[in-house]
């Protein structure tokens, strides 16, 4: 289980804001992030001799130009590159690309990866088209399709079922939003970083009952980059690489009505995995970056993760303790509900914040000894659950 414990580290990472920003090209912002991670590690162009760029779902042609080397060839790496090809697993691109990227460099087929995700998923995409989208990716279009069943009837029936059986209130649930709309108040790429109270929560609009609107994401253009190689040569370029500790994952189901009852058998041994290869238990972590989507996979992850006894976590949250200043720090970005939803790319920039928060480099949101980050994913509606743990040690 300690095969690659300690032996990759991401030591370069890359953002812009996140919202809405038509005169912001596709390309423009990927080149952007990229360079910015290059640079932010210290590292010699040349050395990048693999390039990821994650599914961009907005528009098909950008997807396929960045298949076929755009990237490569805007970013002047067309003589040094050894591939170029893509990862894309939804909100759980950011899991997958960076096993791949880790055995990659830690098998000696790559010195030094750069993971790229860019995505116009506000002013790039018809509205729609994206209704019609999101009421369709897995979801079956025999069984559950035909019935009206959507993305959104699923965050519903999801909120519904866990406060059946935790006895989590709707009030808990709001709090969720409040402590993310916190940290985005300290993140400059937030796109949504007006404070908002549980009470403001509970007296929007009810959407699909018993999610409110402020309970729902915002699809948002953004883009954002990191840079993975080995550890020894991380220590060459910077003192606070973020080492890759352990990762785990369980992929179990296409479509929500697949989905197992019981997520904690299901999806526990994934975090079982990461913090034994990792090497810590659940009060090692400081800081879980949390994968949303929805403000009650936030509870439903903390508990998987051991932060949180079945059922307390929505009460933990309620007191503040995720919150800025609190003893748990959760999703330190704001997360979807925050930061916005940029498709597949809402996975990638909690894996970037779990760097940022491990290379210290988070400014205002900087939470202090985060020398143990734990950070997830996951895709579809709920097709997989990802957990990963990042150190500033070995």
């Amino acid at each position: 289980m300690d095969s690659i414990r300690g032996k990759a580290a991401i030591v370069g990472i890359g953002e812009v804001p996140t919202g809405f920003y038509p005169d912001r090209s596709f390309i423009e912002a990927a080149v952007t992030v990229g360079v910015q991670a290059i640079k932010d590690a210290g590292i010699p162009k040349e050395e990048i001799d693999t390039v990821i760029p994650i599914g961009a779902v907005s528009n098909s042609l950008d997807n396929s130009n960045l298949v076929c080397s755009w990237l490569v060839e805007e970013m002047g790496l067309g003589k040094t590159a050894k591939s170029n090809f893509q990862v894309m697993s939804g909100g759980s691109s950011s899991a997958n690309s960076l096993k791949t990227a880790t055995a990659l460099v830690t098998s000696g087929l790559s010195k030094a990866v750069l993971v790229v995700h860019s995505d116009r998923m506000s002013s790039g995409i018809d509205f729609e088209a994206a209704i019609t989208a999101f009421s369709k990716v897995s979801i079956n279009q025999e069984y559950e399709s035909p019935y009206g069943f959507s993305q959104l009837a699923l965050a519903g029936l999801l909120q519904q079922r866990y406060m059946h059986d935790t006895g989590t209130t709707e009030r808990q649930i709001a709090s969720v939003v409040e402590s993310l709309r916190k940290w985005a108040a300290l993140n400059p790429n937030a796109m949504m970083r007006t404070p908002r109270t549980a009470d403001e929560v509970l007296d929007s609009k009810m959407i699909c009952s018993p999610v409110r609107k402020r309970m729902m994401n915002v699809l948002a253009d953004g883009a954002a980059a990191f840079v993975v190689t080995t550890a020894e040569r991380a220590r060459d370029l910077t003192d606070t690489p973020a080492y890759v500790l352990g990762m785990g994952g369980r992929c179990t189901n296409f479509t929500c009505t697949a989905q197992p009852q019981n997520l904690f058998e299901s999806w526990g041994p994934a975090v079982h995995e990461a913090y034994e290869m990792a090497g810590i238990q659940a009060k090692d972590v400081k800081v879980a970056e949390i994968y949303d989507a929805f403000p009650t996979f936030i509870l439903i992850s903390m508990e998987l993760l051991g932060l949180c006894s079945r059922g307390a976590a929505g009460s933990f949250v309620e007191q503040g303790c995720t919150s800025p200043g609190g003893s748990l720090p959760v999703s330190t970005n704001g997360a979807m509900m925050a930061q916005g939803h940029t498709g597949a790319g809402g996975g990638i920039a909690i894996l970037v914040e779990a760097a940022r928060q491990v290379m210290g480099k988070a400014g205002e949101r900087q939470v202090k000894n985060a020398d143990i980050v734990v950070e997830t994913a996951s895709g579809g509606v709920g097709m997989d659950f990802h957990a990963g743990v990042l150190g500033r040690e070995v």
